[in-house]
Formats: structure tokens, C-alpha cells, sequence
């Protein structure tokens, strides 16, 4: 049935059924002009929207409705993390077609749910309306003591940069759907690592509250284009080693079979929603150390924070350096 002869408020009503899942914070919920919750205290209050438009970060007919709907989740979550945050509720607003079929807005919250609830992430509310195409934009709201809150801004000459997993997977799962592959049982680990991303949350938190972080930030649009982030906010330079940039064996193999380069893949493939992050030189073996006794995997060291004028360069497996262009996805290019 399509929305248009179902109803919009009757769809509503059912879509929104058990979005709470940390009653404690919620004041006012779905139901009002605008939702309440309390702010712990002695907390900061972290907020940040993302959109998915359908034709620029997605095809219909190449995600399934609960893989985009956990996706649009991840996307918000992992900018929260990238604070050192915990995520808290969210608010979403639907753009979609009047012929949508219910089911598929449907299946499209039980993706939502899903997310939300690995987190305790409440649904707090949101709108509907129609659009020529489906377009999901969700505000994600979270919190940090100021004292754990991870900015772009603090890196400093000497600290290490460090990512928390593989890079490339994201980008290399993109150019298997491209291809008209995703069906072959073989590249499903790709694919699904495009569709359905992780948000690196509770590994955030730690890094945040291990008090040897410097400067953060989340892998939506590339490395190279992330760590120029940092670069600016910062005000340093920035060596990466490409010979200690990780990969899954997967990529790699795609890299030869598919011929497409790895090492362009994990730079500016884009949506692996990994952190990358800067580290007190000094401290380095304590955290990997500590890192993998809380989550049981690996962090990686991959470069080193130089002084402004050195800019921002990629150390080749052959020794030499280059400038690093950021090249991940731009909108409006």
C-alpha cells in the first residue's frame, strides 16, 4: 500500500512505536510540538545532522530500506564518536515520494531501530514530507564531559596518527556495486562494509577518556581528506606511511582482480567511519596496548604530526614523500 492511501498520520504513528531506549533522559517524546530530555550534568552538548539523498549517496535499487536506514544512523553516529561522545537521540526528518510503499518506510525504521538501539539512542521525533526523490536527514544530539571532548584543533609536532581499522573496504565495496557485482557471493564483505557501516562509538569514548588523544576525527569522506582537516584546524603538518596504512586481505585482493589501487581506495574512497586520531608520541604503546585488551583488535599506526611548513605529505613504500591532495568526495565539484 502507498502512503498516499495509507495516511500520513497513521503511518507515522506506527513507524514511531518503541523509539525510546533510555526512558531516564526522555521529558517530552514523540507526541508534542517538540521533544524534552535531560542534559546530564556537568556535560557538554554535542550536535550534528547529515543527510542521505537518493541518487547522490545511494541507489534505490542497490540498499535494501533497513541497510539504509541503519546507515543514515551510523553516518550521525560516528560524528559524534569523533568528539569522544556518547550519542544520546536523534531526530528525523523523511523526504519521500507520495507512491513510497508503507513497507518500505517500514523496513526503513526497523534499520533505524536497529542502530539506534545498539547504542540506546532514543527516537525523540522528527517530520515527513514529500519529495521527488527520498531524502533522510537526521540530527543526532549526544554528550561529553568538557574535559573528554576531542577536537580537530589539538594536534601538536611529534604526536603519532593513528587510525582504529582497516581503510579501503568502504570504497572498494562502492566499486564492486559500480560494477554490477554485488550479487557474487565473493565480494558480499565489501558490499556490506559500503551498506552497512559501524560507527566507531565506544571506541571514541575510550580513546577520549584515555587523556592521550589530541585531535579526532571520523573517516566519512577519505583519510586524505580527513587529516587535512586536522592539518588546518591544528595548524601542523602532517607524514603519512604508506606502507603502514592497514588493509583487509579482501581489499587487497580486489585490488588485484578488479585493478583498482588499495592504496586510493583507503586515501579517498571515503565511508569506512573509522577514526583517525593523534596521539602523544610517548604514549603510543600504552594505548594500542590498552585499546586491545577493551575491544580485542588492533590500532594503527600509520605517520607522524610535522611542523606547518612541512604540509601535508604521503611517504611512499620507496621513501619518498609527496604532497597528499585531499581528495575524498567533495558535493560540489
Amino acid at each position: 500500500m502507498k502512503i498516499s492511501e495509507y495516511g500520513e498520520f497513521k503511518l507515522i504513528e506506527k513507524i514511531t512505536k518503541d523509539a525510546i531506549y533510555d526512558s531516564q533522559r526522555v521529558v517530552v517524546g514523540i507526541g508534542d510540538d517538540t521533544a524534552a530530555e535531560k542534559i546530564s550534568p556537568g556535560h557538554l552538548l554535542l550536535s550534528t545532522c547529515d543527510a542521505l539523498v537518493e541518487g547522490v549517496h545511494f541507489f534505490f535499487d542497490k540498499i535494501s530500506p533497513r541497510q539504509l536506514g541503519r546507515k543514515s544512523v551510523a553516518v550521525n553516529l560516528s560524528d559524534i564518536a569523533a568528539m569522544g561522545g556518547r550519542p544520546t537521540s536523534i531526530l528525523i526528518t523523511l523526504a519521500l515520494p507520495k507512491n513510497t510503499n508503507v513497507d518500505w518506510v517500514e523496513e526503513l525504521y526497523a534499520g533505524i531501530k536497529e542502530m539506534c538501539s545498539l547504542y540506546k539512542v532514543n527516537i525523540m521525533g522528527g517530520d515527513m514530507v514529500s519529495s521527488p526523490v527520498v531524502s533522510i536527514n537526521i540530527t543526532a544530539l549526544g554528550e561529553v564531559k568538557p574535559e573528554n571532548l576531542i577536537k580537530r584543533s589539538g594536534a601538536c609536532v611529534g604526536d603519532a596518527i593513528m587510525v582504529t581499522g582497516f581503510l579501503g573496504d568502504s570504497g572498494a565495496g562502492l566499486e564492486v556495486i559500480k560494477r554490477g557485482l554485488e550479487s557474487e557471493l565473493h565480494w558480499s564483505k565489501l558490499v556490506e562494509k559500503h551498506l552497512n557501516p559501524i560507527p566507531q562509538v565506544h571506541e571514541g569514548q575510550f580513546l577520549a577518556q584515555s587523556g592521550f588523544v589530541t585531535a579526532m576525527n571520523d573517516i566519512s569522506d577519505g583519510l586524505a581528506s580527513e587529516i587535512r582537516e586536522i592539518s588546518e584546524a591544528s595548524n601542523v603538518g602532517i607524514e603519512l606511511w604508506e606502507e603502514k596504512i592497514p588493509y583487509s586481505s579482501l581489499l587487497m585482493e580486489a585490488a588485484e582482480k578488479l585493478a583498482i589501487s588499495s592504496i586510493d581506495m583507503a586515501l579517498s574512497g571515503g565511508e569506512d567511519y573509522q577514526l583517525v586520531f593523534t596521539c602523544k608520541n610517548d604514549k603510543v604503546k600504552e594505548l594500542i596496548k590498552n585499546f586491545a585488551e577493551e575491544f580485542n583488535k588492533e590500532l594503527y599506526l600509520i605517520g607522524e604530526v610535522k611542523s606547518a611548513e612541512y604540509g601535508v605529505k604521503l611517504k611512499g613504500i620507496n621513501g619518498q614523500c609527496k604532497e597528499l591532495a585531499a581528495r575524498g568526495y567533495s558535493h560540489f565539484v
